[in-house]
């Protein structure tokens, strides 16, 4: 039986790599390759992928807003990411977050293709020059995890509705409150996580455990 892959990659050099790589393997089959994330959300409900290999960062959508959307879409597909990232917190994330593996682009093509057959199995897969780092990271993460700043359930709501995505007006008008209540209580949200910016604010609410996904 074919795995079939489509691959995320805003450099074309990468993608007609990896065509060329898999295509020495009978058991592979490229169906798509997309130069954005927009592109694949796009075409993502007709695409007949078993595997994703997904870039985290790509210019116009990075992997921790990439991947929710991707999975609540299309929760049949695994997705691999391939990068040159080796950042243990956004490995932690992305796993979190429900991808299933993670590779790095330096690695020989043989942990490629044995991350490929490990995901389409339903295993994990770390790259093996990131394993000892990452257990390192998820110990020191398991003990400050056990200390997490008190929200309350409005502001958790908000947070919630915030890492799915929408818009402050949006969540003005789900909650039929208005949209400098909205303001405050994401200030608020800035000051207890103790972050700067939208994207900081939902990589920590994810680190911290304080939203469902």
């Amino acid at each position: 039986m074919k795995i079939n892959i489509a691959i995320v990659d805003d450099h074309p050099m990468i993608i007609g790599g990896l065509e060329s790589l898999l295509s020495g393997y009978p058991q592979l089959r490229l169906v798509a390759a997309y130069r954005s994330g927009s592109d694949l959300i796009a075409q993502l409900a007709s695409v007949q992928a078993d595997i994703l290999l997904l870039d985290i960062q790509l210019q116009d959508k990075n992997g921790d807003l990439l991947v929710p959307v991707i999975l609540k879409q299309r929760p049949d597909i695994k997705i691999l990411v391939l990068t040159n990232n080796s950042s243990q917190l956004y490995i932690h994330n992305m796993l979190r977050m429900g991808a299933s593996g993670y590779v790095l682009k330096s690695s020989e093509p043989d942990v490629l293709i044995g991350a490929i057959g490990c995901v389409h199995q339903g295993k994990e897969f770390v790259d093996p020059s990131l394993k000892e780092q990452l257990a390192r990271f998820r110990d020191r993460m398991r003990k400050e995890v056990a200390i997490k700043p008190t929200l309350t359930l409005r502001e958790k709501t908000i947070l919630q509705l915030t890492v799915e995505g929408h818009s402050m007006p949006e969540i003005s008008r789900k909650l039929f409150i208005g949209l400098r209540t909205v303001e405050f209580y994401r200030s608020n949200l800035f000051l207890k996580l103790e972050v700067t910016n939208m994207a900081s604010l939902i990589r920590k609410a994810i680190q911290l455990g304080l939203v469902e996904l």
